[in-house]
C-alpha cells in the first residue's frame, strides 16, 4: 500500500492508541513499530517526508534526466544479471519480504561548511584560504539556508483553531512535486530492468504513466501549481508502481543495481567536481582581456609623454616617518586603485597617508601613468620598480622557487619582496603591509599605536582555542628533523594581508637573514620542507615574533567562502578577497562584489575604451 501524500503518515499511526504512561504499554509500542518498519516495502519507505533544500531539487531533477542512460549501463549486456518483467496474471506473485533498499540520508553540500574549513588552499595573495576566515562565530550568525531564505524560527503568529485563524503564513511546499519526482525515478528503474524485446502491458503501462508524470512535471514547479486531473495521474502511477514490485522475484539483484547505480552517480560527481575545480582555478591564474587592455593602452600613453611630465606629485614626502606609511607590492592596476581608494576615503588624516606602490617593469609604466592620472587626493603615493633595487640577490627570481611548482601566484617575486620591507624603506620604523586583493572600511591610525610588545609582526590570527584545523603542521613537514625540532606543530596559523611591521626590531633581530638561512636548508633537502607560496615560509621566519591582533581588523574568506554573514562585514576594518575569486574576476561571489566596486569609477574613459564594466 502506497500513501498519494507524502506528508501524510501510515494509518498504522493513526490506528494506534496506546497509553504510554504505563512502561508495558511503551514496550508493546516500540515492538509493534519495528515490526512495521521491518515489513515496510521500499517503494512505502521513499515517501516519508524528508528535509529536501533547494539544492537537493535541483539536483533530483538532473537525476532524473539522466537516470535512463545511467540504469542501461548496467542493465544492458548483462543477460544472466537482467531481471525479468513479468506479464500480469491472476496467479499470486510472492512480494518481497524485507527491507530490500532504504533510501539515503542525503544531505545538502552547499552549505557544509566543514569541507570548506578543512581543505584549506593556497592563494597568490596569502599562500592559504581560510575557511574559517571572520571567526568561529559564523555557524551561528549565519542564518541562511542554500535558497538564500531565513531558517524557520519560533514565530509568535496565531495557530488554527484560535480566533484568528490563518494569521500564520502557508509554507511553500513541494512534497506532491517530490513524490512525482520519486516515481518517476522507480518507473524508470523497473522500465530498464526489463528485457529489451519486452512489449507487455505493462511495459506500455510503465510507459505511458512515465510521459503523464513528465508532462506535469514541465509545467508546475510548486504544490499549487498541480491541477486535481495531476493528482489523479499520482495515484494512477501508484497503481502501476505497485503492479511492478509483484512483477520482481529477485529483490537482491534490484538492490545490487540500485547501489551499482549510487556507485556510478557518486563517480561521475567526483568527476565534475574535480573538473570544475581545475575551471577555478585556471580561471584564477587568467588574466581578464579588459585589465590587459587597461595597461596597455596606459603604457602606451606613458611613452607618448615628457620624462617631467611623468612625476607623481609630493615625492618629496615619501619618507618621513611620522607618517602612516602603507605597502602594496603588485601588478594589477584596478586592484592597486580600490586599496588606495578605499583607504583614503576611510581615513580620517588622508594628508598624512604615503602610499608605497612596488610593481615590475612590465606594469611600471601603466601604474605610474594611471595614479598620474587619477591622484590620490590629498595622499602622497610612490610607484616603484622592482628592477630599481640593485641590492637584490642576483638569483632572487629563481632562489624561492621549488621543484614542479610553476604557479605564477606561488612563484611571484612581488609577493617573496615582502621579506625584504627594511631593505626597501631603510628610514622607516613601521610600514603597514597590504595585499592587493583587500577593501579597507575603516581608519586604520589605531594599528600605528597597538603595542607590538616587542614582537615584529602584528597579524590576526586564523585559528581559535580547542580547534585542530589551522595549525603550522598544515602547510610545514614535520617529518623532517629540523623542523620538528624547531618548531610547535600546533602553533596557530597567522594571516598575510594586513601586517603590521616594526622594521625597527626586524633590523636588531636579522630576519632577512634568517629568511636566507631557510631559503639555503631547503636545497640540500630532497623533501620538500613546507608547501608552496609565501605564507608558509612566512610561518616559519616570524615564529614567535607575531602579536595577534583583534580579529576585526582584518576579515578573511570573501574570496571562496559565500556564507559570511553581514555583521562580520560590517564590523571587520579590512576585508580580504584571498581565494581563486577575486573581485575583478568573472568568478567572483556575487553578494561580495559591491564593497569593491564602490571604490572604482567606472565612467573613466579608459574603463569604457576596454570594456571594464560592474
Amino acid at each position: 500500500m502506497r500513501n498519494a501524500d507524502r506528508s501524510a503518515p501510515p494509518p498504522f499511526f493513526f490506528t494506534m492508541r496506546i497509553s504510554l504512561r504505563r512502561p508495558r504499554n511503551l514496550f508493546l509500542a516500540l515492538l509493534c513499530l519495528s515490526c512495521v518498519l521491518f515489513l515496510v516495502p521500499p517503494v512505502l519507505l521513499s515517501n516519508f517526508p524528508t528535509d529536501l533544500s533547494a539544492a537537493r531539487y535541483a539536483a533530483r531533477k538532473e537525476f532524473i534526466g539522466d537516470f535512463s542512460g545511467i540504469v542501461k549501463n548496467f542493465s544492458l549486456g548483462h543477460p544472466s544479471d537482467a531481471l525479468t518483467l513479468k506479464q500480469e496474471t491472476d496467479g499470486g506473485v510472492k512480494e518481497p519480504t524485507g527491507i530490500v533498499y532504504k533510501e539515503r540520508d542525503y544531505r545538502d553540500p552547499v552549505n557544509s561548511r566543514n569541507t570548506t574549513i578543512h581543505n584549506t588552499n593556497l592563494d597568490e595573495a596569502n599562500g592559504l584560504q581560510f575557511g574559517n576566515g571572520g571567526g568561529g562565530e559564523r555557524k551561528q550568525e549565519n542564518a541562511n539556508d542554500s535558497t538564500g531564505g531565513k531558517k524557520p524560527g519560533p514565530s509568535n503568529c496565531t495557530t488554527a483553531g484560535e480566533h484568528n485563524e490563518g494569521a500564520c503564513p502557508q509554507p511553500v511546499t513541494s512534497n506532491k512535486i517530490w513524490q512525482m519526482e520519486d516515481q518517476l525515478i522507480m518507473a524508470k528503474a523497473f522500465l530498464q530492468f526489463a528485457p529489451p524485446s519486452s512489449n507487455s502491458h505493462l511495459v506500455r503501462e510503465l510507459k505511458q504513466r512515465i510521459k503523464e508524470i513528465e508532462r506535469v512535471l514541465s509545467q508546475a514547479k510548486k504544490d499549487s501549481d498541480l491541477s486535481r486531473s495531476s493528482l489523479q495521474k499520482i495515484k494512477a502511477m501508484e497503481v502501476t508502481l505497485s503492479k511492478a514490485e509483484k512483477s520482481y522475484p529477485d529483490c537482491s539483484a534490484v538492490a545490487s543495481k540500485l547501489r551499482a547505480m549510487t556507485y556510478n552517480t557518486e563517480e561521475q560527481l567526483r568527476a565534475q567536481q574535480k573538473q570544475a575545480s581545475y575551471f577555478i582555478q585556471l580561471a584564477g591564474r587568467t588574466l581578464p582581456k579588459g585589465l590587459h587592455c587597461l595597461s596597455m593602452r596606459l603604457t602606451t600613453e606613458y611613452f607618448t609623454m615628457q620624462p617631467e611630465e611623468r612625476e607623481l606629485l609630493n615625492r618629496h614626502d615619501v619618507q618621513k616617518p611620522n607618517l602612516y606609511h602603507y605597502a602594496i607590492f603588485s601588478d594589477n592596476i584596478l586592484a592597486c586603485t580600490v586599496v588606495v581608494n578605499s583607504t583614503v576615503s576611510k581615513s580620517k588624516e588622508p594628508e598624512k597617508i604615503v602610499f608605497h606602490v612596488v610593481t615590475d617593469s612590465l606594469n611600471f609604466p601603466a601604474m605610474v601613468m594611471w595614479f598620474s592620472l587619477n591622484p590620490p587626493g590629498q595622499a602622497t603615493i610612490q610607484i616603484q620598480n622592482l628592477d630599481d633595487f640593485k641590492w637584490l640577490p642576483a638569483s632572487f627570481s629563481s632562489m624561492f622557487k621549488q621543484p614542479g611548482v610553476d604557479d605564477l601566484r606561488y612563484t611571484s617575486a612581488l609577493n617573496h619582496l615582502r621579506f625584504y620591507l627594511p631593505e626597501i624603506f631603510p628610514s622607516l620604523d613601521k610600514v603597514l603591509l597590504l595585499d592587493h586583493d583587500v577593501v579597507v572600511q575603516r581608519d586604520l591610525r589605531g594599528l600605528w599605536s597597538i603595542n607590538m610588545k616587542g614582537k615584529i609582526n602584528g597579524a590576526v590570527e586564523t585559528c581559535r582555542e580547542g580547534e585542530a584545523f589551522n595549525r603550522l603542521e598544515m602547510l610545514v613537514n614535520f617529518s623532517d628533523p629540523v623542523i620538528a625540532s624547531s618548531f610547535d606543530a600546533k602553533a596557530c596559523l597567522w594571516a598575510f594581508g594586513m601586517n603590521m611591521f616594526d622594521l625597527k626590531e626586524w633590523r636588531r633581530r636579522g630576519l632577512s637573514r634568517i629568511y636566507h638561512n631557510w631559503l639555503q636548508v631547503v636545497r640540500g633537502k630532497r623533501q620538500q620542507l613546507w608547501k608552496a607560496g609565501s605564507l608558509p615560509l612566512g610561518q616559519l621566519i616570524f615564529y614567535n615574533q607575531t602579536v595577534p591582533l583583534d580579529r576585526w581588523w582584518h576579515v578573511l574568506g570573501f574570496g571562496h567562502d559565500s556564507s559570511i554573514s553581514r555583521r562580520e562585514v560590517d564590523k571587520a576594518a579590512v576585508i580580504h578577497y584571498d581565494g581563486n575569486m577575486k573581485p575583478w574576476l568573472e568568478i567572483a561571489i556575487d553578494k561580495y562584489r559591491g564593497y569593491w566596486n564602490k571604490f572604482l569609477d567606472y565612467n573613466n574613459p579608459y574603463f569604457q575604451q576596454c570594456n571594464i564594466h560592474t
